[in-house]
């Protein structure tokens, strides 16, 4: 997995580039909680959970219906008097978010992949290049290894998104001058 704060960026940025107008900052911060919330299934390893089962690491919780019952969730707890078309699109940004996740995870080169389609399928999948370092769990992050997985996640994730928003910047520059 890409450590949280990758997860956080990219939700961050793409809800930079997506979002039209001013947003408070709780939109931000559950944008950032539901980018690493499905990684709180590491509770699985404490509890005995098997890493390959639904339930265990990069499981359910790395499923796209995971992440809309998030979405629905989150907007329905962050904006309970938002009615209508805005809720829905409240909802369809966190779902999003949350989404992803297990997108990036795809993109690492470790672990058993991701259960995109849980509860209805069990398959785990990769995207067929995955350049980012897989993060290490727990105590490993704070190693060379950990170093190492940041320095990956900089070149792979972060400088994408970086380069996103800048062009993006550029560009809503240049349509409010010809406005």
């Amino acid at each position: 997995m890409p450590t949280i704060f990758s997860h956080a960026f990219v939700a961050a940025g793409l809800g930079r580039v997506l979002q039209r107008g001013h947003r408070p900052a709780r939109f931000w911060w559950l944008t950032a909680l539901c980018s690493i919330l499905p990684d709180f299934d590491a509770i699985a390893f404490r509890l005995g959970i098997a890493y390959e089962s639904m339930w265990g690491h990069r499981g359910f919780t790395h499923s796209f219906v995971f992440a809309g019952l998030t979405g629905l969730v989150v907007a329905w707890v962050g904006w309970p008097q938002e009615q209508g078309r805005n809720w829905w699109r409240l909802a369809a940004w966190f779902a999003l978010a949350t989404a992803t996740h297990p997108v990036l995870d795809m993109f690492t080169n470790g672990g058993l992949g991701v259960a995109l389609f849980a509860p209805f399928s069990g398959e785990r999948y990769f995207f067929p290049w995955r350049p980012v370092r897989v993060s290490p769990i727990g105590g490993g992050f704070f190693s060379w290894r950990g170093a190492a997985t940041l320095a990956s996640e900089f070149v792979w994730l972060w400088l994408p998104v970086l380069l996103l928003l800048v062009g993006n910047g550029l560009r809503r520059r240049q349509g409010s001058r010809s406005n």
